[in-house]
């Protein structure tokens, strides 16, 4: 027997919605986040995946996550949109805030929206790719759990801290980037933790601060930036500006409200959009057009654009499905029966 499932994308949702149901989300809250478990089976993204049923499952069961909790939105300024998320996932909170959002976008030029008191577990990239199919730019930052030391050190201070950023292009596939400014997404551990796969020893140091292979070891010590002291700094920032700005947690605060649960991140996303059209009028095509020479400029020479690796693993699961781990199904299903 194979050691992995083949599932089309429709099979993908129908289990990620019917394994939500089973811990115990309110039905708005199952179609938000399953979404973006299909989203990451569909582009390749395993840890993104379905393996987040793992996480979201037990988000709910330790109390860390507000099940049936409905995001409350607010205006406070005309380039401002608020959605306090009561407490629930991220993913119904942006729905709910998404459409004001582009309004303001679009009347002002230039808008912003704080999701607040939300719990975050997934990728940005589909949060920006879904404002930039309204024609927006958009940028996306977020915190999450103290895992990561600063360059120079060995205790955690940082979350993974992710950046994502969308530009509208011709045709189907936006430029879209989404990356943590960790060395790599915390779920790339804690997949090769499963699999018994040692990880590269520049991902991280263990409780001691010594660099290690054992995925094990740096879960338990710290993660390390991407770059040096220029991640270092880039995860700063989104401290800052996706935490006190918006009057939300740091990555401390958060694992420290945690209080051992082991639970998703809980704070706040910060979400900037702008329509070019509100700089360039009705030259704002031209202009959008002119990009293509940049985007062109690095194809032609054989350079991987950001993102295109995605977009390939899309049309190949568009047409082919995805394979899936049979031992990852079996441990959702087993999670998922506990909680009935």
């Amino acid at each position: 027997m194979s050691d992995t499932v083949r599932m089309t994308l429709d099979e993908v949702r129908d289990y990620a919605r019917a394994t939500l149901r089973r811990v115990g989300l309110s039905e708005p809250h199952v179609v938000a986040v399953a979404e973006t478990m299909v989203a990451g089976e569909r582009d390749g993204c395993g840890s993104h995946g379905l393996y987040r049923l793992l996480v979201a499952a037990h988000s709910v069961a330790s109390g860390v996550v507000v099940p049936d909790a409905v995001p409350v939105l607010s205006r406070p300024k005309p380039a401002l949109v608020r959605v306090d998320g009561q407490g629930g996932f991220a993913q119904l909170a942006f729905e709910t805030g998404r459409a004001a959002l582009v309004e303001a976008t679009c009347v002002g030029g230039i808008a912003a929206m704080a999701l607040n008191d939300i719990v975050h577990f997934a990728a940005l990239w589909p949060e920006v790719e879904a404002l930039v199919a309204d024609g927006l730019v958009a940028l996306a930052f977020t915190p999450s759990h103290a895992w990561v030391a600063p360059a120079g050190g060995t205790k955690p201070v940082f979350g993974t801290n992710p950046i994502a950023f969308g530009w509208p292009r011709p045709g189907p596939n936006p430029f879209v980037f989404d990356f943590a400014t960790s060395m790599v997404a915390r779920g790339e551990i804690e997949l090769h933790r499963r699999a018994g796969k040692a990880i590269p020893t520049d991902w991280g140091i263990d409780p001691d601060g010594n660099p290690s292979a054992d995925a094990q070891a740096v879960l338990a010590g710290a993660m390390r930036t991407f770059g040096g002291h220029k991640g270092s700094a880039l995860a700063a920032m989104v401290e800052l500006i996706a935490g006190p700005l918006i009057g939300d947690l740091t990555s401390a605060e958060s694992i420290a409200r945690d209080a051992g649960r082991k639970g998703s991140p809980i704070g706040g996303e910060l979400i900037v959009a702008i329509d070019p059209a509100g700089f360039l009028g009705d030259a704002a095509a031209d202009h959008l057009a002119r990009a293509e020479a940049m985007f062109e400029a690095i194809e032609g020479q054989g350079a991987r654009l950001p993102g295109s690796r995605r977009h390939a693993a899309r049309r190949a699961s568009e047409r082919e499905g995805v394979q899936v781990s049979r031992a990852l199904l079996a441990d959702i299903d087993a999670v998922a029966g506990k909680a009935k």
